[in-house]
């Protein structure tokens, strides 16, 4: 397998660097070469992080998790900021079933630097309209801990409705989370703005 076989390469201008981009932010692949700025990032944001999230802080663990991402039923978005190219969170699209369902499973993280500055939203957005139109998905789900209350402001901002609790859903830190469900169809994402 060759590396970065998904992603632009340093040699493309600046505009063509992403897979969509708004006017702070601009999504694309996960890279190689980004486990170095990611997994400082991710050690920077431990306390905003948990006990919700547990991106890879090391090599060994961000080399793992990029091989998962280049599972066919994965997909993974690493949100930018346009001024610097500095990464400012991510974005996952797991358990991507295609067909009848088009449907997937989305996670996401900001990182400290970059949280509470509107930068994960604008991303999201941008990363709807990818797999909604790019990637012919239908609906995009998010199972968020009901504590969470930053990721749920997160969903909710962005048009995901609430569909139901699900008790003991996801085994995070150590034993069975309860989540709520929240999700957005293609139909919900409003129209993109002149």
């Amino acid at each position: 397998m060759t590396d970065d076989r998904r992603s632009p390469t340093a040699s493309v201008p600046e505009s063509d660097r992403y897979l969509a981009s708004g006017p702070r932010v601009g999504i694309r692949p996960f890279r190689r070469a980004d486990r170095a700025e990611f997994t400082a990032r991710a050690r920077e944001s431990a306390a905003l992080h948990r006990p919700w999230l547990f991106p890879p802080v090391d090599e060994a663990g961000y080399d793992a998790y990029y091989e998962r991402l280049q599972e066919p039923e994965r997909e993974g978005f690493l949100i930018c900021e346009l001024d610097g190219g500095g990464i400012a969170g991510y974005l996952t699209v797991n358990n991507i079933v295609h067909g009848a369902f088009r449907c997937g499973a989305a996670g996401y993280g900001a990182f400290a630097h970059a949280a509470g500055r509107g930068l994960m939203s604008e991303g999201l957005q941008l990363v709807l309209r990818y797999v909604f139109g790019r990637l012919g998905l239908h609906r995009i789900e998010v199972n968020v801990q009901p504590e969470n209350t930053a990721s749920i402001a997160l969903a909710r901002r962005n048009g995901f409705r609430k569909e139901g609790l699900s008790p003991d859903f996801l085994f995070v830190d150590g034993a069975w989370r309860d989540h709520e469900r929240w999700a957005i169809t293609s139909e919900m994402l409003p129209p993109e703005a002149p």
